[in-house]
């Protein structure tokens, strides 16, 4: 069959497992078997910034790193789309591009990664925790003030690996992608989003196109899922709100039941030390997206309005 239309990915497993899933619904939606459809929307793969990068994100740019390379190849017309996870995708695109489909979302809880100890509770004063996120940091620190927390950045075998090595003694990755993956196995908890606000649209992947590119949007049609897309653009509108990227913990979670919306919002100094926190619901009835973003960004102001000076905001 000839090609039709090119996915762009990140290299990591991760990454390429979402492609895959994208790839195959898509084929499926059209009625393809699998040498069909992965003739139809063969998958380049590219290393983004972000992939590259050994520090933490803040200092080198934030996490548009992930996306940089992705956007300048369907910018070209190398690919066709690129499948992103949303907590990666800055809050604002270029006007070039759009995001027609979001999937279903998966688990939203940080998951506890640990060789020796069942749940962050049971870790010993002074136990080494990594972590690469300001927001897990921050939350870790709030509630075991005790840890020790250090840098911890990689993909999840390269985290796996550190932690076999003895470089810490947990860590914590997302629920959503071991699920993925196919490795729920390695979880010794899932903390709850009570204790730890997961970050904003984790657990959530977005497919992105050019604008008007109806080819792409008539196949991606079928994968959206709209409860998906209300949530995360709430959770969005506050991280744009409070000009958020990966220099202040911010942490939100949006969820529906019925016509209601309810948006849970924190933000943290990295210390862990401040934690301004908002807790909302509205009704969906009339206009759930605009809804939604309303909420979002009113929310982030009144986080801003009261934190004031005493939370460095990215500007």
């Amino acid at each position: 069959m000839q090609e039709l239309l090119k996915i762009g990915s990140r290299g990591s497993p991760l990454a390429l497992v979402q492609a895959r899933l994208v790839q195959r619904l898509m084929g499926r939606a059209a009625g393809m078997d699998a040498g069909q459809y992965k003739a139809a929307f063969p998958i380049k793969v590219y290393t983004t910034t972000g992939d590259v990068l050994t520090g933490r994100l803040a200092v080198s740019g934030g996490k548009g790193l992930f996306v940089k390379e992705l956007d300048e190849a369907l910018a070209s017309g190398e690919i066709d789309m690129a499948v992103h996870s949303m907590k990666d995708v800055p809050t604002t695109i270029d006007a070039a591009f759009e995001i027609p489909t979001i999937l279903p979302r998966e688990d939203v809880r940080d998951a506890f990664i640990s060789l020796k100890y069942d749940a962050l509770l049971d870790m010993p004063k002074g136990a080494i925790l990594g972590t690469a996120s300001l927001r897990r940091q921050a939350q870790a620190a709030r509630l075991r003030p005790d840890l020790k927390i250090v840098l911890l950045r990689g993909n999840v075998g390269t985290r796996l690996a550190k932690l076999e090595q003895g470089v810490c003694e947990a860590t914590f990755l997302a629920s959503a992608g071991l699920t993925r993956l196919g490795q729920t196995e390695v979880i010794k908890d899932y903390i709850s989003a009570d204790d730890m606000l997961p970050a904003p649209a984790q657990g959530a992947v977005g497919v992105q196109i050019r604008a008007g590119h109806n080819q792409c949007a008539k196949y991606l049609a079928p994968l959206h899922c709209p409860q998906t897309h209300i949530a995360i653009t709430a959770e969005r509108a506050l991280l744009k709100a409070l000009d958020g990227s990966c220099r202040t913990p911010i942490a939100a979670l949006a969820q529906i039941k019925g016509d209601a919306l309810r948006l849970r919002a924190q933000a943290l100094s990295p210390d862990g030390t401040l934690s301004y926190a908002r807790d909302e619901t509205v009704c969906l009835m009339d206009g759930p997206i605009k809804t939604a973003k309303a909420l979002g960004y009113a929310l982030g102001m009144s986080i801003k309005d009261e934190a004031g000076d005493t939370i460095k905001w990215d500007m």
